[in-house]
């Protein structure tokens, strides 16, 4: 639904307290662990489904984790708490060896959900043109490091990743994790911003951060009719086309992951109001079926987001330990 970002505030409560790092360390290590496989980069015809009978599972010491946060006018205080919790994050990482004694490689970007979108809004006999910006995908490079992934030999990686966590509220008012997700890892490479960013013998992560549903359309130059709050863009891209992108990008449900941290239901906290949703909702079952548990969805309205990605962290690390070659 169309929210003029002038009209996007909501009345929330400063978030306060502490994260659990050692409840969150000891969850994330004792996830399930990896088994050996000689395994070969040979694969059956079916290489983009969850069927675990193609390849063998091996010990995963590399992850690509990408986040999505929305950078809309709502969400200051999400975006403040998952600064503060970014350095439990890096810690974990920095510090989690796999069965195998290796530490993992892993690298880390960030990205919003908004896109370059031009509209106008029928006011009823008057048009109002509107034009928003976004990053259409790609990575940020701010923080004083001029680099578009962090890894664990970035000086001062929990301080740098919390800072790029605060991605602005600036953002168009239309939230399109799922889009800007395929782009930042498609449409951006191409384009040189975010080359170089995805290995082929890591595991992908990706984390949508969002109190609003997904809204994801290629439309522009549409018309927004004042009088009726569902008129918008048409939703081209669908979570089954986000599933798609992401087998196909991989080549097999097991070697990618993802986190979705939004409103289960329409819902309050102390970061304010949240909409349900249904489209990430419908993305996590989707990714889920046939057996395959690659996703976890966690509720933003729990005020604190320690615990989500807690469970984020354990949703990538039992992952990684049942990755297909």
């Amino acid at each position: 639904m169309y929210r003029p970002r002038n009209f996007e505030g909501k009345f929330m409560k400063p978030i306060t307290g502490s994260f659990l790092l050692c409840c969150t360390l000891s969850l994330v290590a004792c996830g399930p662990s990896g088994r050996s496989g000689t395994g070969d980069d040979t694969m059956g015809d079916d290489t983009t489904g969850p069927d675990a009978s193609i390849g063998e599972p091996r010990k995963c010491n590399k992850m690509d984790l990408v986040f999505v946060v929305d950078d809309s006018g709502s969400m200051s205080e999400e975006q403040s708490n998952l600064a503060s919790n970014f350095p439990m994050f890096a810690s974990v990482l920095q510090n989690y060896v796999n069965e195998a004694g290796e530490h993992v490689d892993f690298r880390i970007a960030v990205t919003t959900t908004g896109k370059d979108i031009s509209y106008s809004i029928n006011l009823g006999g008057t048009s109002l043109p509107q034009t928003e910006h976004g990053d259409n995908g790609k990575f940020k490079n701010n923080c004083g490091v001029a680099t578009r992934w962090l890894d664990a030999t970035t000086p001062n990686l929990g301080t740098t990743l919390g800072c790029r966590a605060n991605v602005g509220t600036g953002g168009p008012s239309y939230e399109m994790p799922l889009m800007m997700a395929k782009w930042s890892l498609s449409d951006r490479v191409t384009s040189g911003e975010n080359a170089g960013f995805l290995r082929d013998d890591a595991l992908l992560g990706v984390v949508m951060l969002t109190d609003e549903d997904d809204g994801s359309s290629t439309d522009n130059n549409f018309v927004i009719d004042a009088s009726n709050p569902n008129s918008g863009p048409t939703l081209t891209f669908n979570p089954s086309d986000a599933i798609q992108f992401f087998d196909t990008l991989k080549g097999h449900r097991s070697r990618w992951a993802a986190g979705v941290i939004a409103g289960e239901t329409s819902c309050n906290s102390s970061f304010g109001n949240a909409a349900e949703a249904t489209r990430l909702k419908q993305f996590v079952q989707m990714a889920n079926a046939n057996g395959s548990q690659q996703a976890v969805f966690s509720s933003i309205c729990a005020g604190n987001l320690t615990m989500a990605l807690t469970d984020v962290l354990a949703k990538f690390q039992a992952a990684c330990g049942g990755i297909i070659l």
